[in-house]
């Protein structure tokens, strides 16, 4: 080790910069600065030096050229053991430059601005402070940089700790760190670029991810099983990654495996809905007047089923609802927001998980899912969806009723596992069956799930998530009550559908539109 005798700073984030300038100082550090960061320091009496003076090179070209300069380079770089590289500074008069403290201009918070603009992101852009960072932490054998104000203090305490030095275990944990920093910062910046491009190919020859762990969960899939959570950078507002977790025990891989599917599903409706989730598929979904009677309507569906499951809200929780909720054993409960009563009545379970998250609208440029050595890439299953776009294909012709239930069956079936059969009147599913093989299996699932819990399908309106290849299918729902059918068609045995449909007496829409969900 060997101590700090000059240090550059040239930061964005002022966060504890006085601070630190201080503690330098009483250790008898030359401080180098420049623009911003220099001014907050002599401020606050702290001694600096402007970079430019350093130099003898005035900051350039409004600013873009301020450190790259040989003078400042050449002090970073140079390995201290080697007799060359040290006389090449004394020949230049060069003199080295011990810690870089560096953080970059804020592109991310830039470009998250819904005002900014183009130009705005490319001069936030930062040149010469990611050449600094770079060349501190290729070097860092002989040079401490550090990029983050988090870690502003574990720096003053080992300066503290070895009298003016640093070991080398933390100079190369700092260098981690700063190529971690720059990495994700070309990342932004590369993603933003690319999103700019309106290219008409939706999926490039490269795509990067970018991604920051967010937490450690319980387990993954299974308790043998270990799981981390990470979420993207500059990620929308309304996606599930936001939650704030106002109480209960630790999430696990399944939780917020299940925890997705239930709000998105949800988030969207309209009125006050809420969809109850087990083991990713929704049990039980319900729109009303008020949160506590959606609520009851998702769990009449099936009881058995969401015991233990993951209750969503597109609206707030009120203490009525809350109380509902209570009598049962739930795993998470989300929601944009939650009344004070309904916390309060919560509390009195303290491992249930209770996850607040903006309802706000925007979704994920693709759909990512992991196979050995790759990914598969699509874009998400949105469409613009109108139910009175629908093809009529029956010769019996739905009223409005049935045209609302239609449509809020279809909204259903995108969620629920294929082959996906939903039962639903008075928008409330009634049965739903889910991820088989067979569609006819499905159905009668569906339909023994109504059983159960004594709802009654007459009248009933069925979504499927895919056409009918026979005509069973169509068979199995009108025996058990159905009458009408909302599919997407396509099928080369579309007329035998049809056909059964009238026989039958069902209303029956082709929407044209596939939700198959793997």
């Amino acid at each position: 080790m060997s101590k700090i005798k000059t240090a550059l700073i040239s930061v964005s984030d002022k966060s504890g910069l006085v601070e630190l300038g201080a503690a330098l100082n009483s250790f008898g550090i030359k401080i180098l600065s420049t623009g911003g960061s220099a001014k907050t320091l002599k401020e606050a009496d702290i001694d600096v030096i402007e970079v430019s003076d350093h130099t003898g090179f005035p900051e350039m070209l409004d600013g873009r050229v301020k450190t790259l300069n040989p003078i400042i380079h050449g002090g970073i770089l140079a390995k201290r053991e080697s007799d060359d590289h040290m006389r090449t500074l004394k020949d230049h008069n060069i003199e080295t430059i011990d810690l870089v403290i560096i953080n970059l201009y804020p592109f991310v918070k830039t470009i998250e601005n819904p005002n900014s603009t183009y130009e705005d992101a490319i001069e936030n852009i930062d040149i010469g402070g990611p050449a600094m960072i770079r060349s501190s932490a290729k070097n860092h054998k002989d040079v401490t940089i550090v990029t983050s104000p988090d870690d502003y203090q574990s720096l003053i305490d080992e300066l503290n700790k070895n009298n003016g030095e640093v070991s080398f275990d933390l100079k190369k944990e700092f260098a981690l760190k700063a190529f971690e920093h720059t990495s994700n910062y070309d990342q932004a910046i590369f993603q933003y670029l690319q999103n700019d491009n309106n290219v008409s190919d939706k999926f490039p020859q490269n795509i990067s991810i970018h991604l920051e762990k967010s937490m450690d969960m319980r387990y993954g899939e299974n308790p043998h099983q270990q799981a981390a959570f990470y979420k993207h950078k500059t990620n929308y507002a309304g996606a599930l990654s936001n939650f704030n977790q106002i109480q209960g025990k630790e999430l696990s891989f399944n939780n917020l495996n299940d925890a997705e599917n239930a709000w998105e599903c949800v988030k969207n409706m309209s009125a006050s809905s809420c969809v109850i989730v087990k083991h990713a598929n929704p049990c039980g979904v319900a729109m009303a007047d008020k949160p506590k009677e959606a609520y009851l309507r998702a769990f009449m569906t099936d009881p058995t089923s969401a015991f233990g499951g993951i209750i969503a809200f597109n609206c707030s929780v009120d203490g009525e609802t809350a109380e509902e909720i209570n009598k049962q054993f739930a795993e998470i409960i989300i929601a944009p927001s939650f009344s004070e009563d309904a916390l309060n009545i919560f509390d009195s379970k303290k491992n249930l998980r209770v996850l607040e998250i903006p309802n706000k609208a925007g979704s994920d440029n693709f759909d990512f899912k992991k196979i050995g050595g790759g990914f598969l890439i699509q874009t998400p299953d949105q469409i613009d969806f109108d139910i009175n776009a629908c093809e009529v294909v029956s010769e019996l012709k739905p009223n409005q009723d049935q045209l609302n239930d239609m449509s809020f069956a279809w909204h259903v079936a995108q969620y629920v596992k294929s082959n996906a059969i939903i039962f639903c009147k008075d928008n409330m599913t009634l049965g739903v069956g889910a991820g088989q093989m067979s569609r006819v299996d499905s159905t009668r699932i569906a339909a023994i799930k109504a059983e159960n819990a004594n709802l009654d399908l007459t009248n009933s309106v069925v979504a499927s998530d895919a056409f009918f290849p026979f005509r069973d299918g169509i068979d199995v729902l009108a025996k058990f009550g159905a009458k009408c059918v909302i599919q997407p068609g396509g099928s080369v045995r579309d007329d035998e559908v049809i056909e059964a449909a009238n026989e039958l007496g069902l209303v029956m829409l082709f929407t044209k539109v596939r939700h198959f969900k793997h």
